[in-house]
């Protein structure tokens, strides 16, 4: 789901699945916080707007991006019906920006062949800081709830 070119402001929440019933994996990076925390906030509403009992959803949270592929490991370990991977990097001055955007996109990719769940990708990666504020609740809306939405229809899959 892109909202390069739309706010989510117009989404119409009757055409999203009910997820009364499921259970959710969330694994959120620390690193940036400020930007993370808004992400799991939009997952977080969307999950309940669509009647996602608060004790079928887990929160844990990992040192960055790169450990989101162990996180989310050990989630599909357990009876969850999608996992979702929040995370923010933002570009730097060195390559290391694309060696985590690289490893972790890869990782996910990976769970999402082998394992017995679907590993949401909510993970930005941005040029800069304003990117990402504008992508978690900014203008742009929230990617946080796009991958709510992902988790729910790929849960019924």
């Amino acid at each position: 789901m892109s909202s390069s070119n739309s706010n989510l402001s117009s989404l119409d929440l009757n055409e999203v699945p009910s997820a009364k019933n499921l259970k959710f994996g969330i694994v959120v990076s620390k690193w940036n916080k400020q930007i993370t925390n808004k992400l799991l906030e939009g997952c977080l509403d969307l999950l309940s707007k669509k009647e996602v009992n608060k004790y079928d959803i887990e929160v844990i949270y990992v040192p960055g991006s790169f450990e989101l592929v162990y996180g989310c490991k050990v989630m599909q370990n357990k009876d969850f019906d999608a996992i979702i991977a929040i995370g923010s990097v933002v570009k730097g001055e060195t390559k290391h920006f694309d060696f985590i955007c690289s490893s972790t996109s890869t990782g996910i990719m990976n769970l999402n062949l082998s394992g017995k769940s679907p590993v949401i990708f909510c993970v930005l990666t941005d040029d800069n800081i304003q990117q990402s504020i504008d992508r978690s609740g900014g203008k742009y809306g929230n990617k946080g709830t796009e991958a709510a939405i992902a988790a729910i229809e790929m849960s019924l899959i």
